[in-house]
Formats: C-alpha cells, structure tokens, sequence
C-alpha cells in the first residue's frame, strides 16, 4: 500500500493514461510495449487489454515489474449478449475510482474498445493506428464503422507508417506518420554476441532468420520452396503462431520453429544469424504493415532481404539497406548474394545512420509533445473569468 501511495504522489503532476489495446502485454514486445514503457516513466499508465472468459466480472490489475504499467484484465462470465458492454464499462469505472483516476490520456488501438468506453471524458484522445485491423483475418464486421467513430472524436491519430497515414489523413485534420522505431543499443548486442542460445545451436550455419507472430501475413509457400531450392541453408522462425493452424506451417529438415522469445533475449538470436528476412505474403492483410523487425534486424547488424512490402520497399529498398525479392527465385538470390558479399563498412554505416533516426525515445517523446499540446490547448479554450455559481458547475463536471 505504501508503494502505491508513493508511486501515486510521484506521479500527480502528470494526467494519467488508458491504453486500450487488442493485443495483451505479454505478447510479443513491440509498439505498444515500447511506448507504454516510455510513458510510464512519467505518469500512471494503465494498459487494458480485451477481455478473458471468467466465472464473474471482475477487472483485474497487477503492476509490471519493469515497467510501472498497471496491465488491466478484464474477466467476463460467458453469454452475457448486449449487456457486456456496459459491464465492461461499469469494470474500467470501478478501476478508475479504485486508483483514483481522474484526469486521464484515452489511448486506443483498438476500435472496439469504443463500445464500452465512449461515456468517459478524457483530457485527449489518441488513435494509435498500427496497423489496417479491418483487413486481418477474423476482423469483426463493425470493426470499419467504430473506427469511424473514433477518429471523429480522436484529438491525435497516429500511424505505423507511411501507406497508413496516406490512407488515414483524409478522414482526419491532425494525421502523424510514426513508422517503426528501434532501440538500437538493445539490438546492438548482437554484434558483440559469441555464444550461441542453447535452442540454437545444434542448428547449422547458414542460418536466415525471421522472427515476429508467425500467422496469415506469412507467405508459407514461399517459405517451404526457399527450404526445397536450398537445402545447405537453415531457416530460423522465432515467434507465436496465432490464427492459422499450426498444422498448414511446412515442414522441413532445414525449417526451424523455435517458439515465442522473451525480447531481452532476441539479441542472443539475432547474433547466431547470418540474414534476417521479411517473408510477408502480399495481400490485404499486409497492405499497410511497416515490420518492426527491418530497424532491429539492422541494429543487430544484419543483412535484409524482404518480399515487396510497400513501406519496406520505399523506406529501406529504394535507398539500398534491404535486399528485395518478389519470388522464391529472386528471394533466394537476394539471400545468396547477402551471404557472399556480406557486408561493407559502408553499408553498415549508412544503415546505422538511417536507423539513428528512429529510436523510441524520439517518437516516444514527439507524441508526448504533441498530446501536451492538445491538452495546454484545451485549457486556454476554458475561460478564465467565470459567471458567478459557474465554478462550482464546472468542478463537478470535471469529476464526472
């Protein structure tokens, strides 16, 4: 309790946050992780994530350990129909007034979470675009409609790139692209790694590497064909397989499923490699996507080679830093001449300098920016001469 109290003083000068997410804190360590992170070193996030099945609604929190994020599970009986909603929101209600939230940052990823959060009345709002959600496989049908609802009340959208913000700025007057940002000395570990991970090491060299979720944006195909055209080379997949059954993976001598990996440990992975790769089918589902992995994969100092992915294509193809392949042919040729010619001091000083640019602190700390600006905006609009009984009016609408 003490902790608590203290954490809370420490934090009073700065509005609180919600963060509502459709992906769960312990998934893979990626955009929302990062920032999160960020912003809790300087107020109170609270990261709620969709809800669980449970025996009866509870809201359950526990605080990250490395963090500070207070991560917020929702736990709902099955078959409660319309009324789910509403106790959702009756459960982030009763979170807030346990922590005594009052002036809060609504973060959404989520356009869903709209149902059961459109009452609450938030300093700002922020739409964190990361990704085109209405494309990906088991999408809900009103998934397109809350989205429009929200970008009409969001003060700030954000994208994960550049083909989203084209896609997002005509429906919205305050549109920022914030592609994929890296932590650099993280990643950068990798070049001063010797010892290979146990998991890894029985594994022959070369050894191309992909890690991330491994579901429909995967081109399987091309996958199995580059294992059947070269044999002598070992694919390494680091990550989870969610929503594709695990039965339609190929299987091969030269393929290797390692499973979900903690990201403090991706590093250890990564120095183990001689190529990472970006084998992204091309379709809906990967029409807007800017891969996390292509800044990390450079940070750890290794060669790239992708399928044809737009903001891939344009932010490290066109400028030489990623190796481009749009069949099994071209892709394996890609990777033969990145394991041949490795790579020069120059291209790995271009490339260092490139991903400079884009560390979290730095995006982290312009949206920061950018959301204090809407809330010192949203002061200077209240009037600060009131009508006589007026101050009392707005002090308790404040606390609704």
């Amino acid at each position: 309790m003490t902790k608590q109290k203290t954490y809370n003083s420490h934090m009073a000068a700065s509005n609180d946050l919600l963060c509502f997410s459709h992906l769960r804190w312990d998934f893979v360590f990626q955009r929302p992780q990062h920032l999160m992170t960020r912003f809790a070193k300087t107020r109170r996030v609270f990261f709620i994530e969709e809800p669980v099945a449970g025996k009866k609604p509870v809201i359950n929190v526990r605080v990250c350990e490395h963090s500070g994020v207070h991560v917020a599970v929702p736990a709902l009986p099955p078959n409660l129909g319309s009324h789910a909603d509403q106790i959702l929101e009756q459960l982030i209600r009763d979170m807030m007034s346990q922590y005594s939230v009052r002036n809060f940052v609504a973060w959404y990823y989520t356009p869903m979470a709209l149902t059961f959060t459109s009452t609450l009345k938030p300093v700002a709002t922020v739409y964190d675009c990361m990704d085109e959600l209405s494309l990906f496989r088991g999408a809900p049908p009103e998934l397109i409609r809350n989205e429009k609802a929200l970008m009409s009340r969001s003060d700030l959208v954000f994208t994960g790139g550049y083909s989203l913000f084209e896609a997002k700025c005509e429906h919205h007057d305050r549109v920022y692209a914030f592609p994929s940002s890296v932590d650099i000395p993280h990643f950068a570990q990798a070049r001063r790694i010797e010892n290979d991970v146990l998991d890894q090491a029985h594994i022959g060299h070369p050894r191309v590497g992909y890690a991330g979720v491994i579901d429909e944006r995967m081109d399987l195909d091309l996958l199995q064909q580059l294992a059947d055209i070269c044999p002598e080379w070992n694919f390494v997949m680091l990550g989870p397989v969610v929503k594709i059954d695990p039965r339609s993976l190929p299987e091969r001598v030269n393929i290797h499923y390692l499973g979900l990996k903690r990201y403090d440990d991706l590093p250890k992975y990564f120095a183990g490699w001689d190529v990472a790769m970006l084998p992204f089918a091309l379709n809906e589902s990967t029409r807007f996507i800017s891969p996390t992995k292509t800044p990390e994969y450079l940070a750890a100092g290794l060669p790239v080679v992708s399928t044809p992915v737009r903001d891939v294509v344009r932010t490290y193809g066109d400028i030489g830093l990623v190796r481009v392949g749009s069949t099994p042919e071209e892709f394996s040729d890609a990777i033969a001449h990145a394991l041949n010619k490795g790579m020069s001091m120059k291209w790995r000083e271009r490339a260092d300098s490139f991903i400079g640019a884009l560390s979290w602190e730095k995006t982290w700390s312009a949206m920061n920016n950018l959301i204090e600006e809407v809330i010192e905006g949203r002061k200077a609009r209240v009037p600060s001469r009131l009508p006589i009984g007026a101050a009392a009016n707005l002090g308790e609408a404040a606390r609704v």
